[in-house]
């Protein structure tokens, strides 16, 4: 199922791009992602409410809310740069940049989370940054 979910992120991550890059026509990229904020917003909190999740809030720790007050925080700056780079390049060249953020967290989680790191993951992460060097150049 978590393949399922994995592709939908793509499909919905190439929509995100491509509707952005239509919307900030002659709009501020802060304030076009802040718009976007907003809608997320309502969105995830509606999904909260009517699956009635809402109700955990105070079973989570503190070290969750840190980290996921932090992963916010990290959220909302990519969000920013992407659309400011969206606005200012073509989006053929900045989302494969922006997609290096996968061969990133590759070498993130095998320093902090401690995920394996063999030939096959290391040639990948290869082959993504020579891929996005060729289509960047």
């Amino acid at each position: 199922m978590w393949i399922i979910f994995a592709v939908l992120a793509a499909v919905f991550a190439a929509a995100t791009a491509i509707l952005a890059r239509i919307g900030i026509e002659g709009v501020n990229s802060n304030l076009a992602t802040a718009i976007r904020t907003v809608v997320v917003l309502i969105f995830a909190w509606g999904i909260v409410f009517i699956q009635g999740l809402w109700r955990e809030i105070p079973n989570i720790s503190q070290r969750s809310w840190l980290f996921l007050i932090l992963s916010g925080v990290a959220t909302g700056l990519s969000w920013l740069f992407f659309f400011a780079a969206l606005q200012r390049g073509e989006v053929s060249r900045v989302v494969p940049i922006d997609k290096m953020s996968v061969v990133i967290t590759m070498i993130l989680a095998f320093i902090f989370l401690g995920d394996t790191l063999d030939a096959k993951t290391i040639i990948g992460a290869v082959l993504i940054t020579g891929g996005t060097l060729l289509l960047v150049l």
